[in-house]
């Protein structure tokens, strides 16, 4: 396998997707999204950014976690990954829906609870930012026959292909084509935007880039051919950018005579792409130059990330709740539920989660002994 040293821009980029959920999730009560709770007033300028940081932040996640998964199977048989992902993804997502979701629910409906527990008596248990998870697991099962082929001998002339496409200047690029097909042919059948697993619009969507990630991380020489283009996809990205917003912007009466609402639909979905995908491999060949160093700093951010995102959004559900009812405008709400959340955020996850087995378990920790005074 490609990755058999630590790649120390891809746990980098890690701990930068999911902090970008984070802050994500911070503007949500403010742009006008229909969010679990949400402000009297939003902000189309906050609308108009976060929808562009949409584009690439989950890919981004997805992509991660399928070089993350390469690297939990090389040193395992398939029982033994099963075991391993159930151990650190079932257990966390039912912890959550049990205990970490609720409060969301609670807040997000507190005019139709007489008390939180009626949450529970109600059996309104949602899985809501936990999606990402029981995706991740099913996702891990669902390749694991990929994952064993990209193992074999079978699966070298596969990667010299691969990696002969992406040698070429715009091979990488070449590869936003079939993210392309899959996201307008599937929208067509499941229109959604819902994050469900069976949404198969969403699943393939972010399946794709969570197999290209298996594939970046099997295919050696790609690594190479990502650094060496980073300049020229950049430039790719710049130009999808222009397009995206030019499209974004534009009003709907200067393009509704010529293309009905599903063609303009599939228009945004190919922009959408564009955008994702050329960020995506701009991203990763800068990262191998500005992070691919060891730091002790990057392994203490590694181990808490997980367990971070567990909790961020219940946390922000909960400080946001009574934030949004104070007179104060947008932006100093904002800065106040950043300076709020995040500090609860660590000192739970140090004093209530890393010092103990039960709860590193329960929040997808890997179990060690822990030094004591």
């Amino acid at each position: 396998m490609a990755i058999s040293v630590r790649r120390y821009d891809l746990d980098w980029l890690r701990v930068i997707a999911i902090l970008a959920v984070y802050f994500h999730h911070i503007g949500m009560p403010f742009n006008g999204d229909d969010f679990h709770i949400m402000n009297r007033e939003s902000s189309k300028l906050l609308d108009d950014i976060m929808v562009f940081f949409e584009q690439f932040r989950l890919p981004l996640l997805f992509l991660i976690s399928g070089t993350g998964t390469i690297f939990a199977f090389s040193k395992r048989t398939w029982i033994q990954f099963v075991k391993e992902r159930a151990i650190r993804l079932l257990i966390p997502l039912f912890f959550g829906v049990l205990f970490i979701v609720p409060p969301q629910t609670y807040f997000e409906h507190i005019n139709e609870y007489n008390s939180y527990f009626d949450v529970y008596r109600n059996a309104d248990f949602e899985l809501n930012h936990l999606w990402f998870i029981e995706n991740l697991f099913w996702m891990s099962l669902v390749v694991i026959p990929l994952i064993l082929f990209l193992k074999s001998s079978k699966s070298d002339r596969l990667l010299h292909f691969f990696e002969r496409i992406t040698a070429k200047r715009f091979g990488l690029f070449l590869f936003v084509i079939p993210l392309i097909l899959i996201l307008v042919t599937s929208k067509n059948y499941y229109p959604s935007d819902s994050k469900d697993i069976l949404n198969l619009s969403s699943t393939f969507y972010y399946g794709f880039f969570f197999v290209f990630g298996m594939l970046f991380a099997s295919a050696e020489l790609t690594w190479k051919y990502l650094k060496q283009f980073r300049k020229l996809n950049f430039i790719l990205f710049l130009a999808s950018s222009i397009v995206f917003y030019a499209y974004y912007l534009m009003p709907h009466e200067w393009i509704s005579p010529y293309f009905t609402i599903n063609q303009r639909w599939n228009i945004w979905f190919i922009v959408c792409c564009l955008v994702g995908w050329t960020f995506i491999i701009t991203l990763l060949g800068f990262a191998q130059i500005w992070f691919n160093k060891k730091s002790k700093i990057l392994q203490k951010l590694n181990e808490a990330i997980y367990p971070f995102y567990i909790l961020h959004q219940t946390v922000l559900i909960v400080f946001g709740y009574f934030i949004i009812q104070l007179e104060l405008n947008i932006f100093i709400k904002i800065i106040l539920l950043l300076v709020t959340s995040f500090p609860i955020i660590v000192l739970i996850y140090r004093y209530l989660i890393y010092p103990f087995r039960i709860t590193r378990v329960l929040f997808g920790m890997k179990i060690k002994k822990i030094k004591t005074r």
